[in-house]
């Protein structure tokens, strides 16, 4: 049973009533009576939440996500419950910005259909778009992997939060940083940095989870240069990623004002992604061949 559901089923509408004195300055209230959210979706997979089942729901992620932050779709859900004012920020900052306004304008989505995986890793070692890919094949990740918006009412400010969900990994390849508790925490703190969503101070939470010397360098070392860099980086929601596959990554970093972190750890070698590009270049011959 879904947290929505569980919701639902706890605070039934027959189960409301009113006090004496609230029935005495006000109509009363039926069951049947239309409810004060739009209950019609939005957009496809729109589900309207009142205001009660949006901090049910808020509450309930936050706590399954902090038990196991694998779990993509609760991450996804406390996102959305806890944007509050946020979002129209960021419309802001979007329609501000000439880049945002294209992004606005064209609604580009990112995943495996979009992007043509083979073209990036054919690009020159030094551009974003080759960094990009090999981060993928590094990680063993794909695009393919974030949540659909739900539960944001109006459908511009839901394509606000599904583009930040869906750029999220270009973070990391731009940052060069693992997937990991703590190289996720830094982003999460940078990302609050530089974007204001709460979720990404809430995620900070997970913290317990890094034990004591991950944890220590975490706040000592990852958590400085994340609200430093965060706050003086340009807004990245205004970034029109796409159109950057070919720029040196060296020049972008400089453009949009992202320095390296502290040096991260990572389990899978460099050249174990080249190799992997290598087979990738291979096979791509042999089937035009």
């Amino acid at each position: 049973m879904s947290l929505l559901t569980t919701a639902r089923a706890a605070f039934p509408r027959h189960a409301l009533r009113l006090t004496r004195s609230a029935t005495l300055a006000t109509p009363a209230w039926h069951p049947h009576q239309t409810r004060s959210v739009k209950t019609e979706p939005a957009y496809p997979g729109h589900i309207p939440l009142n205001s009660l089942e949006n901090a049910f729901l808020a509450a309930g992620s936050a706590f399954m996500a902090l038990i196991d932050p694998r779990r993509g779709d609760m991450v996804a859900a406390l996102g959305e419950t806890t944007a509050g004012p946020v979002l129209p920020r960021l419309l802001d900052h979007m329609l501000e910005s000439e880049e945002g306004r294209r992004i606005l304008k064209e609604r580009p989505r990112i995943n495996s259909t979009t992007i043509d995986m083979d073209a990036l890793a054919r690009l020159p070692e030094n551009t974003f778009g080759h960094a990009y890919v090999t981060w993928l094949e590094r990680c063993g990740v794909t695009p393919d992997t974030r949540e659909p918006v739900h539960y944001i009412d109006d459908p511009e400010l839901a394509y606000v939060m599904q583009r930040y969900r869906e750029c999220h990994d270009f973070y990391h390849a731009l940052c060069g940083m693992p997937v990991s508790v703590e190289y996720e925490l830094a982003l999460k703190v940078f990302e609050f940095a530089n974007l204001g969503l709460p979720s990404a101070a809430l995620s900070t939470a997970a913290v317990v989870r890094l034990n004591a010397a991950k944890r220590a360098r975490f706040f000592s070392e990852y958590v400085p240069w994340a609200l430093r860099c965060g706050s003086a980086a340009r807004s990245m929601i205004t970034v029109y990623w796409e159109e950057r596959w070919a720029q040196d990554l060296g020049e972008l970093k400089k453009e949009l004002g992202v320095w390296d972190p502290p040096t991260p750890k990572w389990r899978k070698p460099l050249s174990e992604a080249k190799v992997a590009a290598a087979k990738r270049t291979k096979a791509e011959a042999s089937q035009a061949s």
